[in-house]
């Protein structure tokens, strides 16, 4: 029977996701309609976009094991929102959990707005406006009440789209290169701009397609063995998906004339059905293509929740987001939430495809990427402080190596969004402040004390369920929780 848990008696979600259905979680929340639009979006910077890709999946590979490093510290639910909180402090972690819920149902906003473009391959072919709203509006709907049904409905789910939506791209990725014809291309820079401008612009949208990397580690306290299992899920997820990527834009973009790749709304139909002729091929791309793109909704709509949920245990979100319902867990709220806004950002923007797409893809960018950068630097800061007397020198000069990979990574995409998107992004994310003073408000908490204090841990039950405790030590500055008691400002150290 449904119930509304309240804090103090609050169980700790489920942990049903095993290897299988976590690294499922993390190639279909990669893998979604994105790479499927993603050739279109990057045609009008011409093949010199192919070597962003590759520049692009450097990175994605790098974030990954960054990712996979501080999910064996912290095997908890929340993610860069966790690893940002311990290392930097509770505004930090409100910072990352607020900009990281932007990016998932602002991102599936753009995933939807793909997702329509092959649905009408076979409906509403003449892209009537209204038509194409509702369309949307069901495919966000469906994984929302998939995910409010339990995790053991999605993670099953997950494996099923995922293994259904491999089998064209890896097709594609594969037979399609037989079919390249070289006068497809057009010119290597088409975009007018330096071949270095043209990377990083191209760069920033490419990113779109691995944003969800992170997925495993976001759930981290739904999945068995997190410490074993969320490291090796992050890592081979991205792996197969950057392989897929690279070699399946590529045949796209030899199979499709640079003309029309540029207007096309299912770039990877037309380029079957340029391999084979007629229809039916396209067809069958299409028919992948959206199964795709329910998978990955499925995916993002579970991670619109565990990000807020985790903040809102530890009293850094609204606590009606840490509000669980049914025998499983369920965080209701975050997932009616999300899909609400979700919703909202769609019939609002729904006028062209290339514009919705883009500008969405390019804000989701941005509000992910701000995560990412404080996990990276998080990783970073522990390896500098800690991480000689846990590591090899070998193995600690080839992470510090990785994290700062990582960090220049997150710090050129986020140059490479565009003024104006890195002006809305940051707009939007200034936003929490007036939600962070409010949670703090209702604590009854203001500023840290100055004097060194030896620091009071709070009760198991105050923090997320799934998230270790921190040792003691002595701390120049306390901190108020919401109940209270003191809590100290830490690093990573204590989960060696």
């Amino acid at each position: 029977m449904a119930s509304n848990t309240r804090r103090g008696d609050r169980a700790a979600p489920t942990a049903a996701l095993g290897l299988p259905a976590a690294s499922a979680l993390v190639i279909g929340s990669i893998i979604g309609t994105g790479v499927f639009a993603l050739p279109s979006a990057l045609a009008p910077y011409g093949p010199i976009s192919l070597v962003a890709f590759v520049v692009v999946t450097l990175g994605a590979l790098a974030l990954a094991h960054t990712f996979g490093a501080l999910s064996k510290r912290v095997p908890a639910s929340g993610g860069p929102y966790v690893y940002a909180r311990e290392a930097f402090g509770e505004f930090a972690g409100f910072l990352n959990a607020w900009s990281y819920w932007i990016t998932a149902w602002a991102g599936n906003a753009a995933i939807v707005v793909a997702w329509v473009g092959y649905v009408e391959v076979f409906v509403n072919t003449g892209h009537k406006t209204g038509i194409s709203v509702l369309i949307a509006l069901v495919g966000l709907w469906i994984p929302a009440a998939i995910n409010l049904t339990g995790v053991r409905n999605i993670g099953a789910f997950q494996v099923i789209t995922t293994v259904l939506k491999f089998v064209p791209l890896v097709f594609m990725a594969t037979v399609g290169l037989l079919f390249i014809d070289a006068g497809n291309f057009g010119a290597f820079n088409a975009s007018g701009q330096s071949a270095l401008g043209a990377i990083s612009a191209a760069g920033a949208i490419a990113l779109f397609s691995y944003l969800g990397l992170e997925a495993a580690s976001v759930v981290a306290g739904r999945v068995r063995e997190p410490g074993r299992n969320v490291p090796r899920a992050t890592v081979y997820g991205t792996l197969a998906c950057a392989v897929i990527y690279i070699l399946g834009t590529l045949a796209v973009f030899g199979t499709v004339s640079h003309a029309d790749l540029g207007s096309s709304t299912a770039p990877f139909t037309d380029a079957a059905n340029n391999i084979f002729g007629g229809t039916w091929a396209g067809d069958a791309v299409a028919a992948a293509a959206i199964i795709s793109g329910i998978g990955a909704l499925n995916g993002w709509t579970m991670l619109c929740a565990e990000m807020p949920y985790a903040a809102a245990r530890d009293g850094l979100f609204p606590g009606v987001f840490a509000k669980l319902r049914g025998e499983s867990g369920v965080p209701a709220f975050g997932i009616v939430a999300s899909t609400v806004l979700a919703s909202l950002i769609t019939v609002f923007s729904y006028t062209r495809f290339e514009d919705v797409f883009t500008k969405i893809v390019l804000l989701s960018v941005l509000t992910a990427v701000i995560p990412y950068l404080f996990s990276a630097a998080a990783q970073l800061y522990w390896l500098l402080v800690r991480g000689r007397d846990s590591l090899s020198p070998r193995r600690l000069a080839r992470d510090i190596t990785i994290a700062s990979l990582a960090l220049v990574f997150s710090y050129w995409s986020i140059q490479g969004s565009g003024y104006q998107t890195v002006y809305y992004g940051l707009f939007v994310l200034l936003l929490g402040i007036p939600v962070y003073v409010w949670l703090k408000r209702g604590q009854g908490s203001y500023g840290e004390p100055t004097a060194p204090t030896a620091v009071t841990i709070p009760a198991q039950e105050d923090r997320a369920p799934e998230t270790p405790p921190p040792t003691q030590r002595i701390s120049r500055g306390l901190r108020t929780n919401r109940i209270g008691g003191t809590r100290k400002r830490n690093g990573l150290g204590h989960h060696d």
